[in-house]
């Protein structure tokens, strides 16, 4: 089930492309409430309010919705980030308004976690290119720091996956389970936790 058709359906058309997006936009919380499994395109056209065999103008199948819609989760999680860490004056600040961002996008977005986990073992290229996107784009954010002498060098590949598995991790924790702390106070602890580890303070 790996294996999902590439989908060359592209709309020509504005209303197309509309209309398309309102399939993934309603495959996210059909997914994300149902799983993968229990998941079903009757249940997809009813959200979009599109009738059944429009799935079919744009989408193969339920598993090439589903590859679809990771890629179009990973796309727009990125985007929500970048355009909210523009103004960071330095890559400390980017890393606050970074996880700010993250955890505010995974608070809207409450079925990223089960998506993605069931990405693994249903549309695994894609689960893979999520993730390895990330990575690679952080990677050279570090790097271009690194070079700037805004942060020190160092292994920037281990240190990007470092700092997005603390990420996903406190997402899940504080968007999926509980919302009660706000995002402003776990980003700056973990702020301070990159910056400063967990060596004790050197004494004047």
């Amino acid at each position: 089930m790996n294996q999902v058709s590439t989908n060359n359906k592209l709309p020509k058309t504005a209303r197309g492309r509309r209309t398309k997006e309102k399939l993934l936009q309603a495959a996210e919380i059909e997914f994300g409430e149902k799983g993968f499994h229990e998941a079903g395109v009757s249940g997809i056209t009813y959200r979009a309010g599109v009738a059944l065999g429009t799935f079919y103008t744009y989408f193969e199948s339920k598993e090439e919705i589903f590859q679809a819609l990771v890629s179009y989760m990973s796309h727009h999680t990125r985007s929500w980030i970048a355009e909210r860490i523009a103004d960071a004056p330095n890559r400390m600040a980017a890393e606050r308004k970074g996880l700010e961002a993250y955890i505010e996008f995974a608070r809207q977005h409450k079925g990223i976690y089960r998506i993605i986990s069931e990405a693994e073992f249903v549309a695994n290229d894609a689960f893979r290119e999520h993730y390895m996107g990330f990575a690679q784009a952080y990677q050279h954010n570090l790097k271009k720091a690194g070079e700037e002498g805004d942060i020190r060098e160092g292994d920037y590949e281990t240190w990007s996956w470092a700092i997005m598995g603390i990420a996903v991790i406190l997402g899940m924790k504080h968007a999926e389970w509980d919302e009660s702390v706000p995002v402003s106070r776990i980003a700056e602890t973990v702020a301070d936790l990159i910056a400063n580890g967990i060596r004790p303070q050197q004494s004047n």
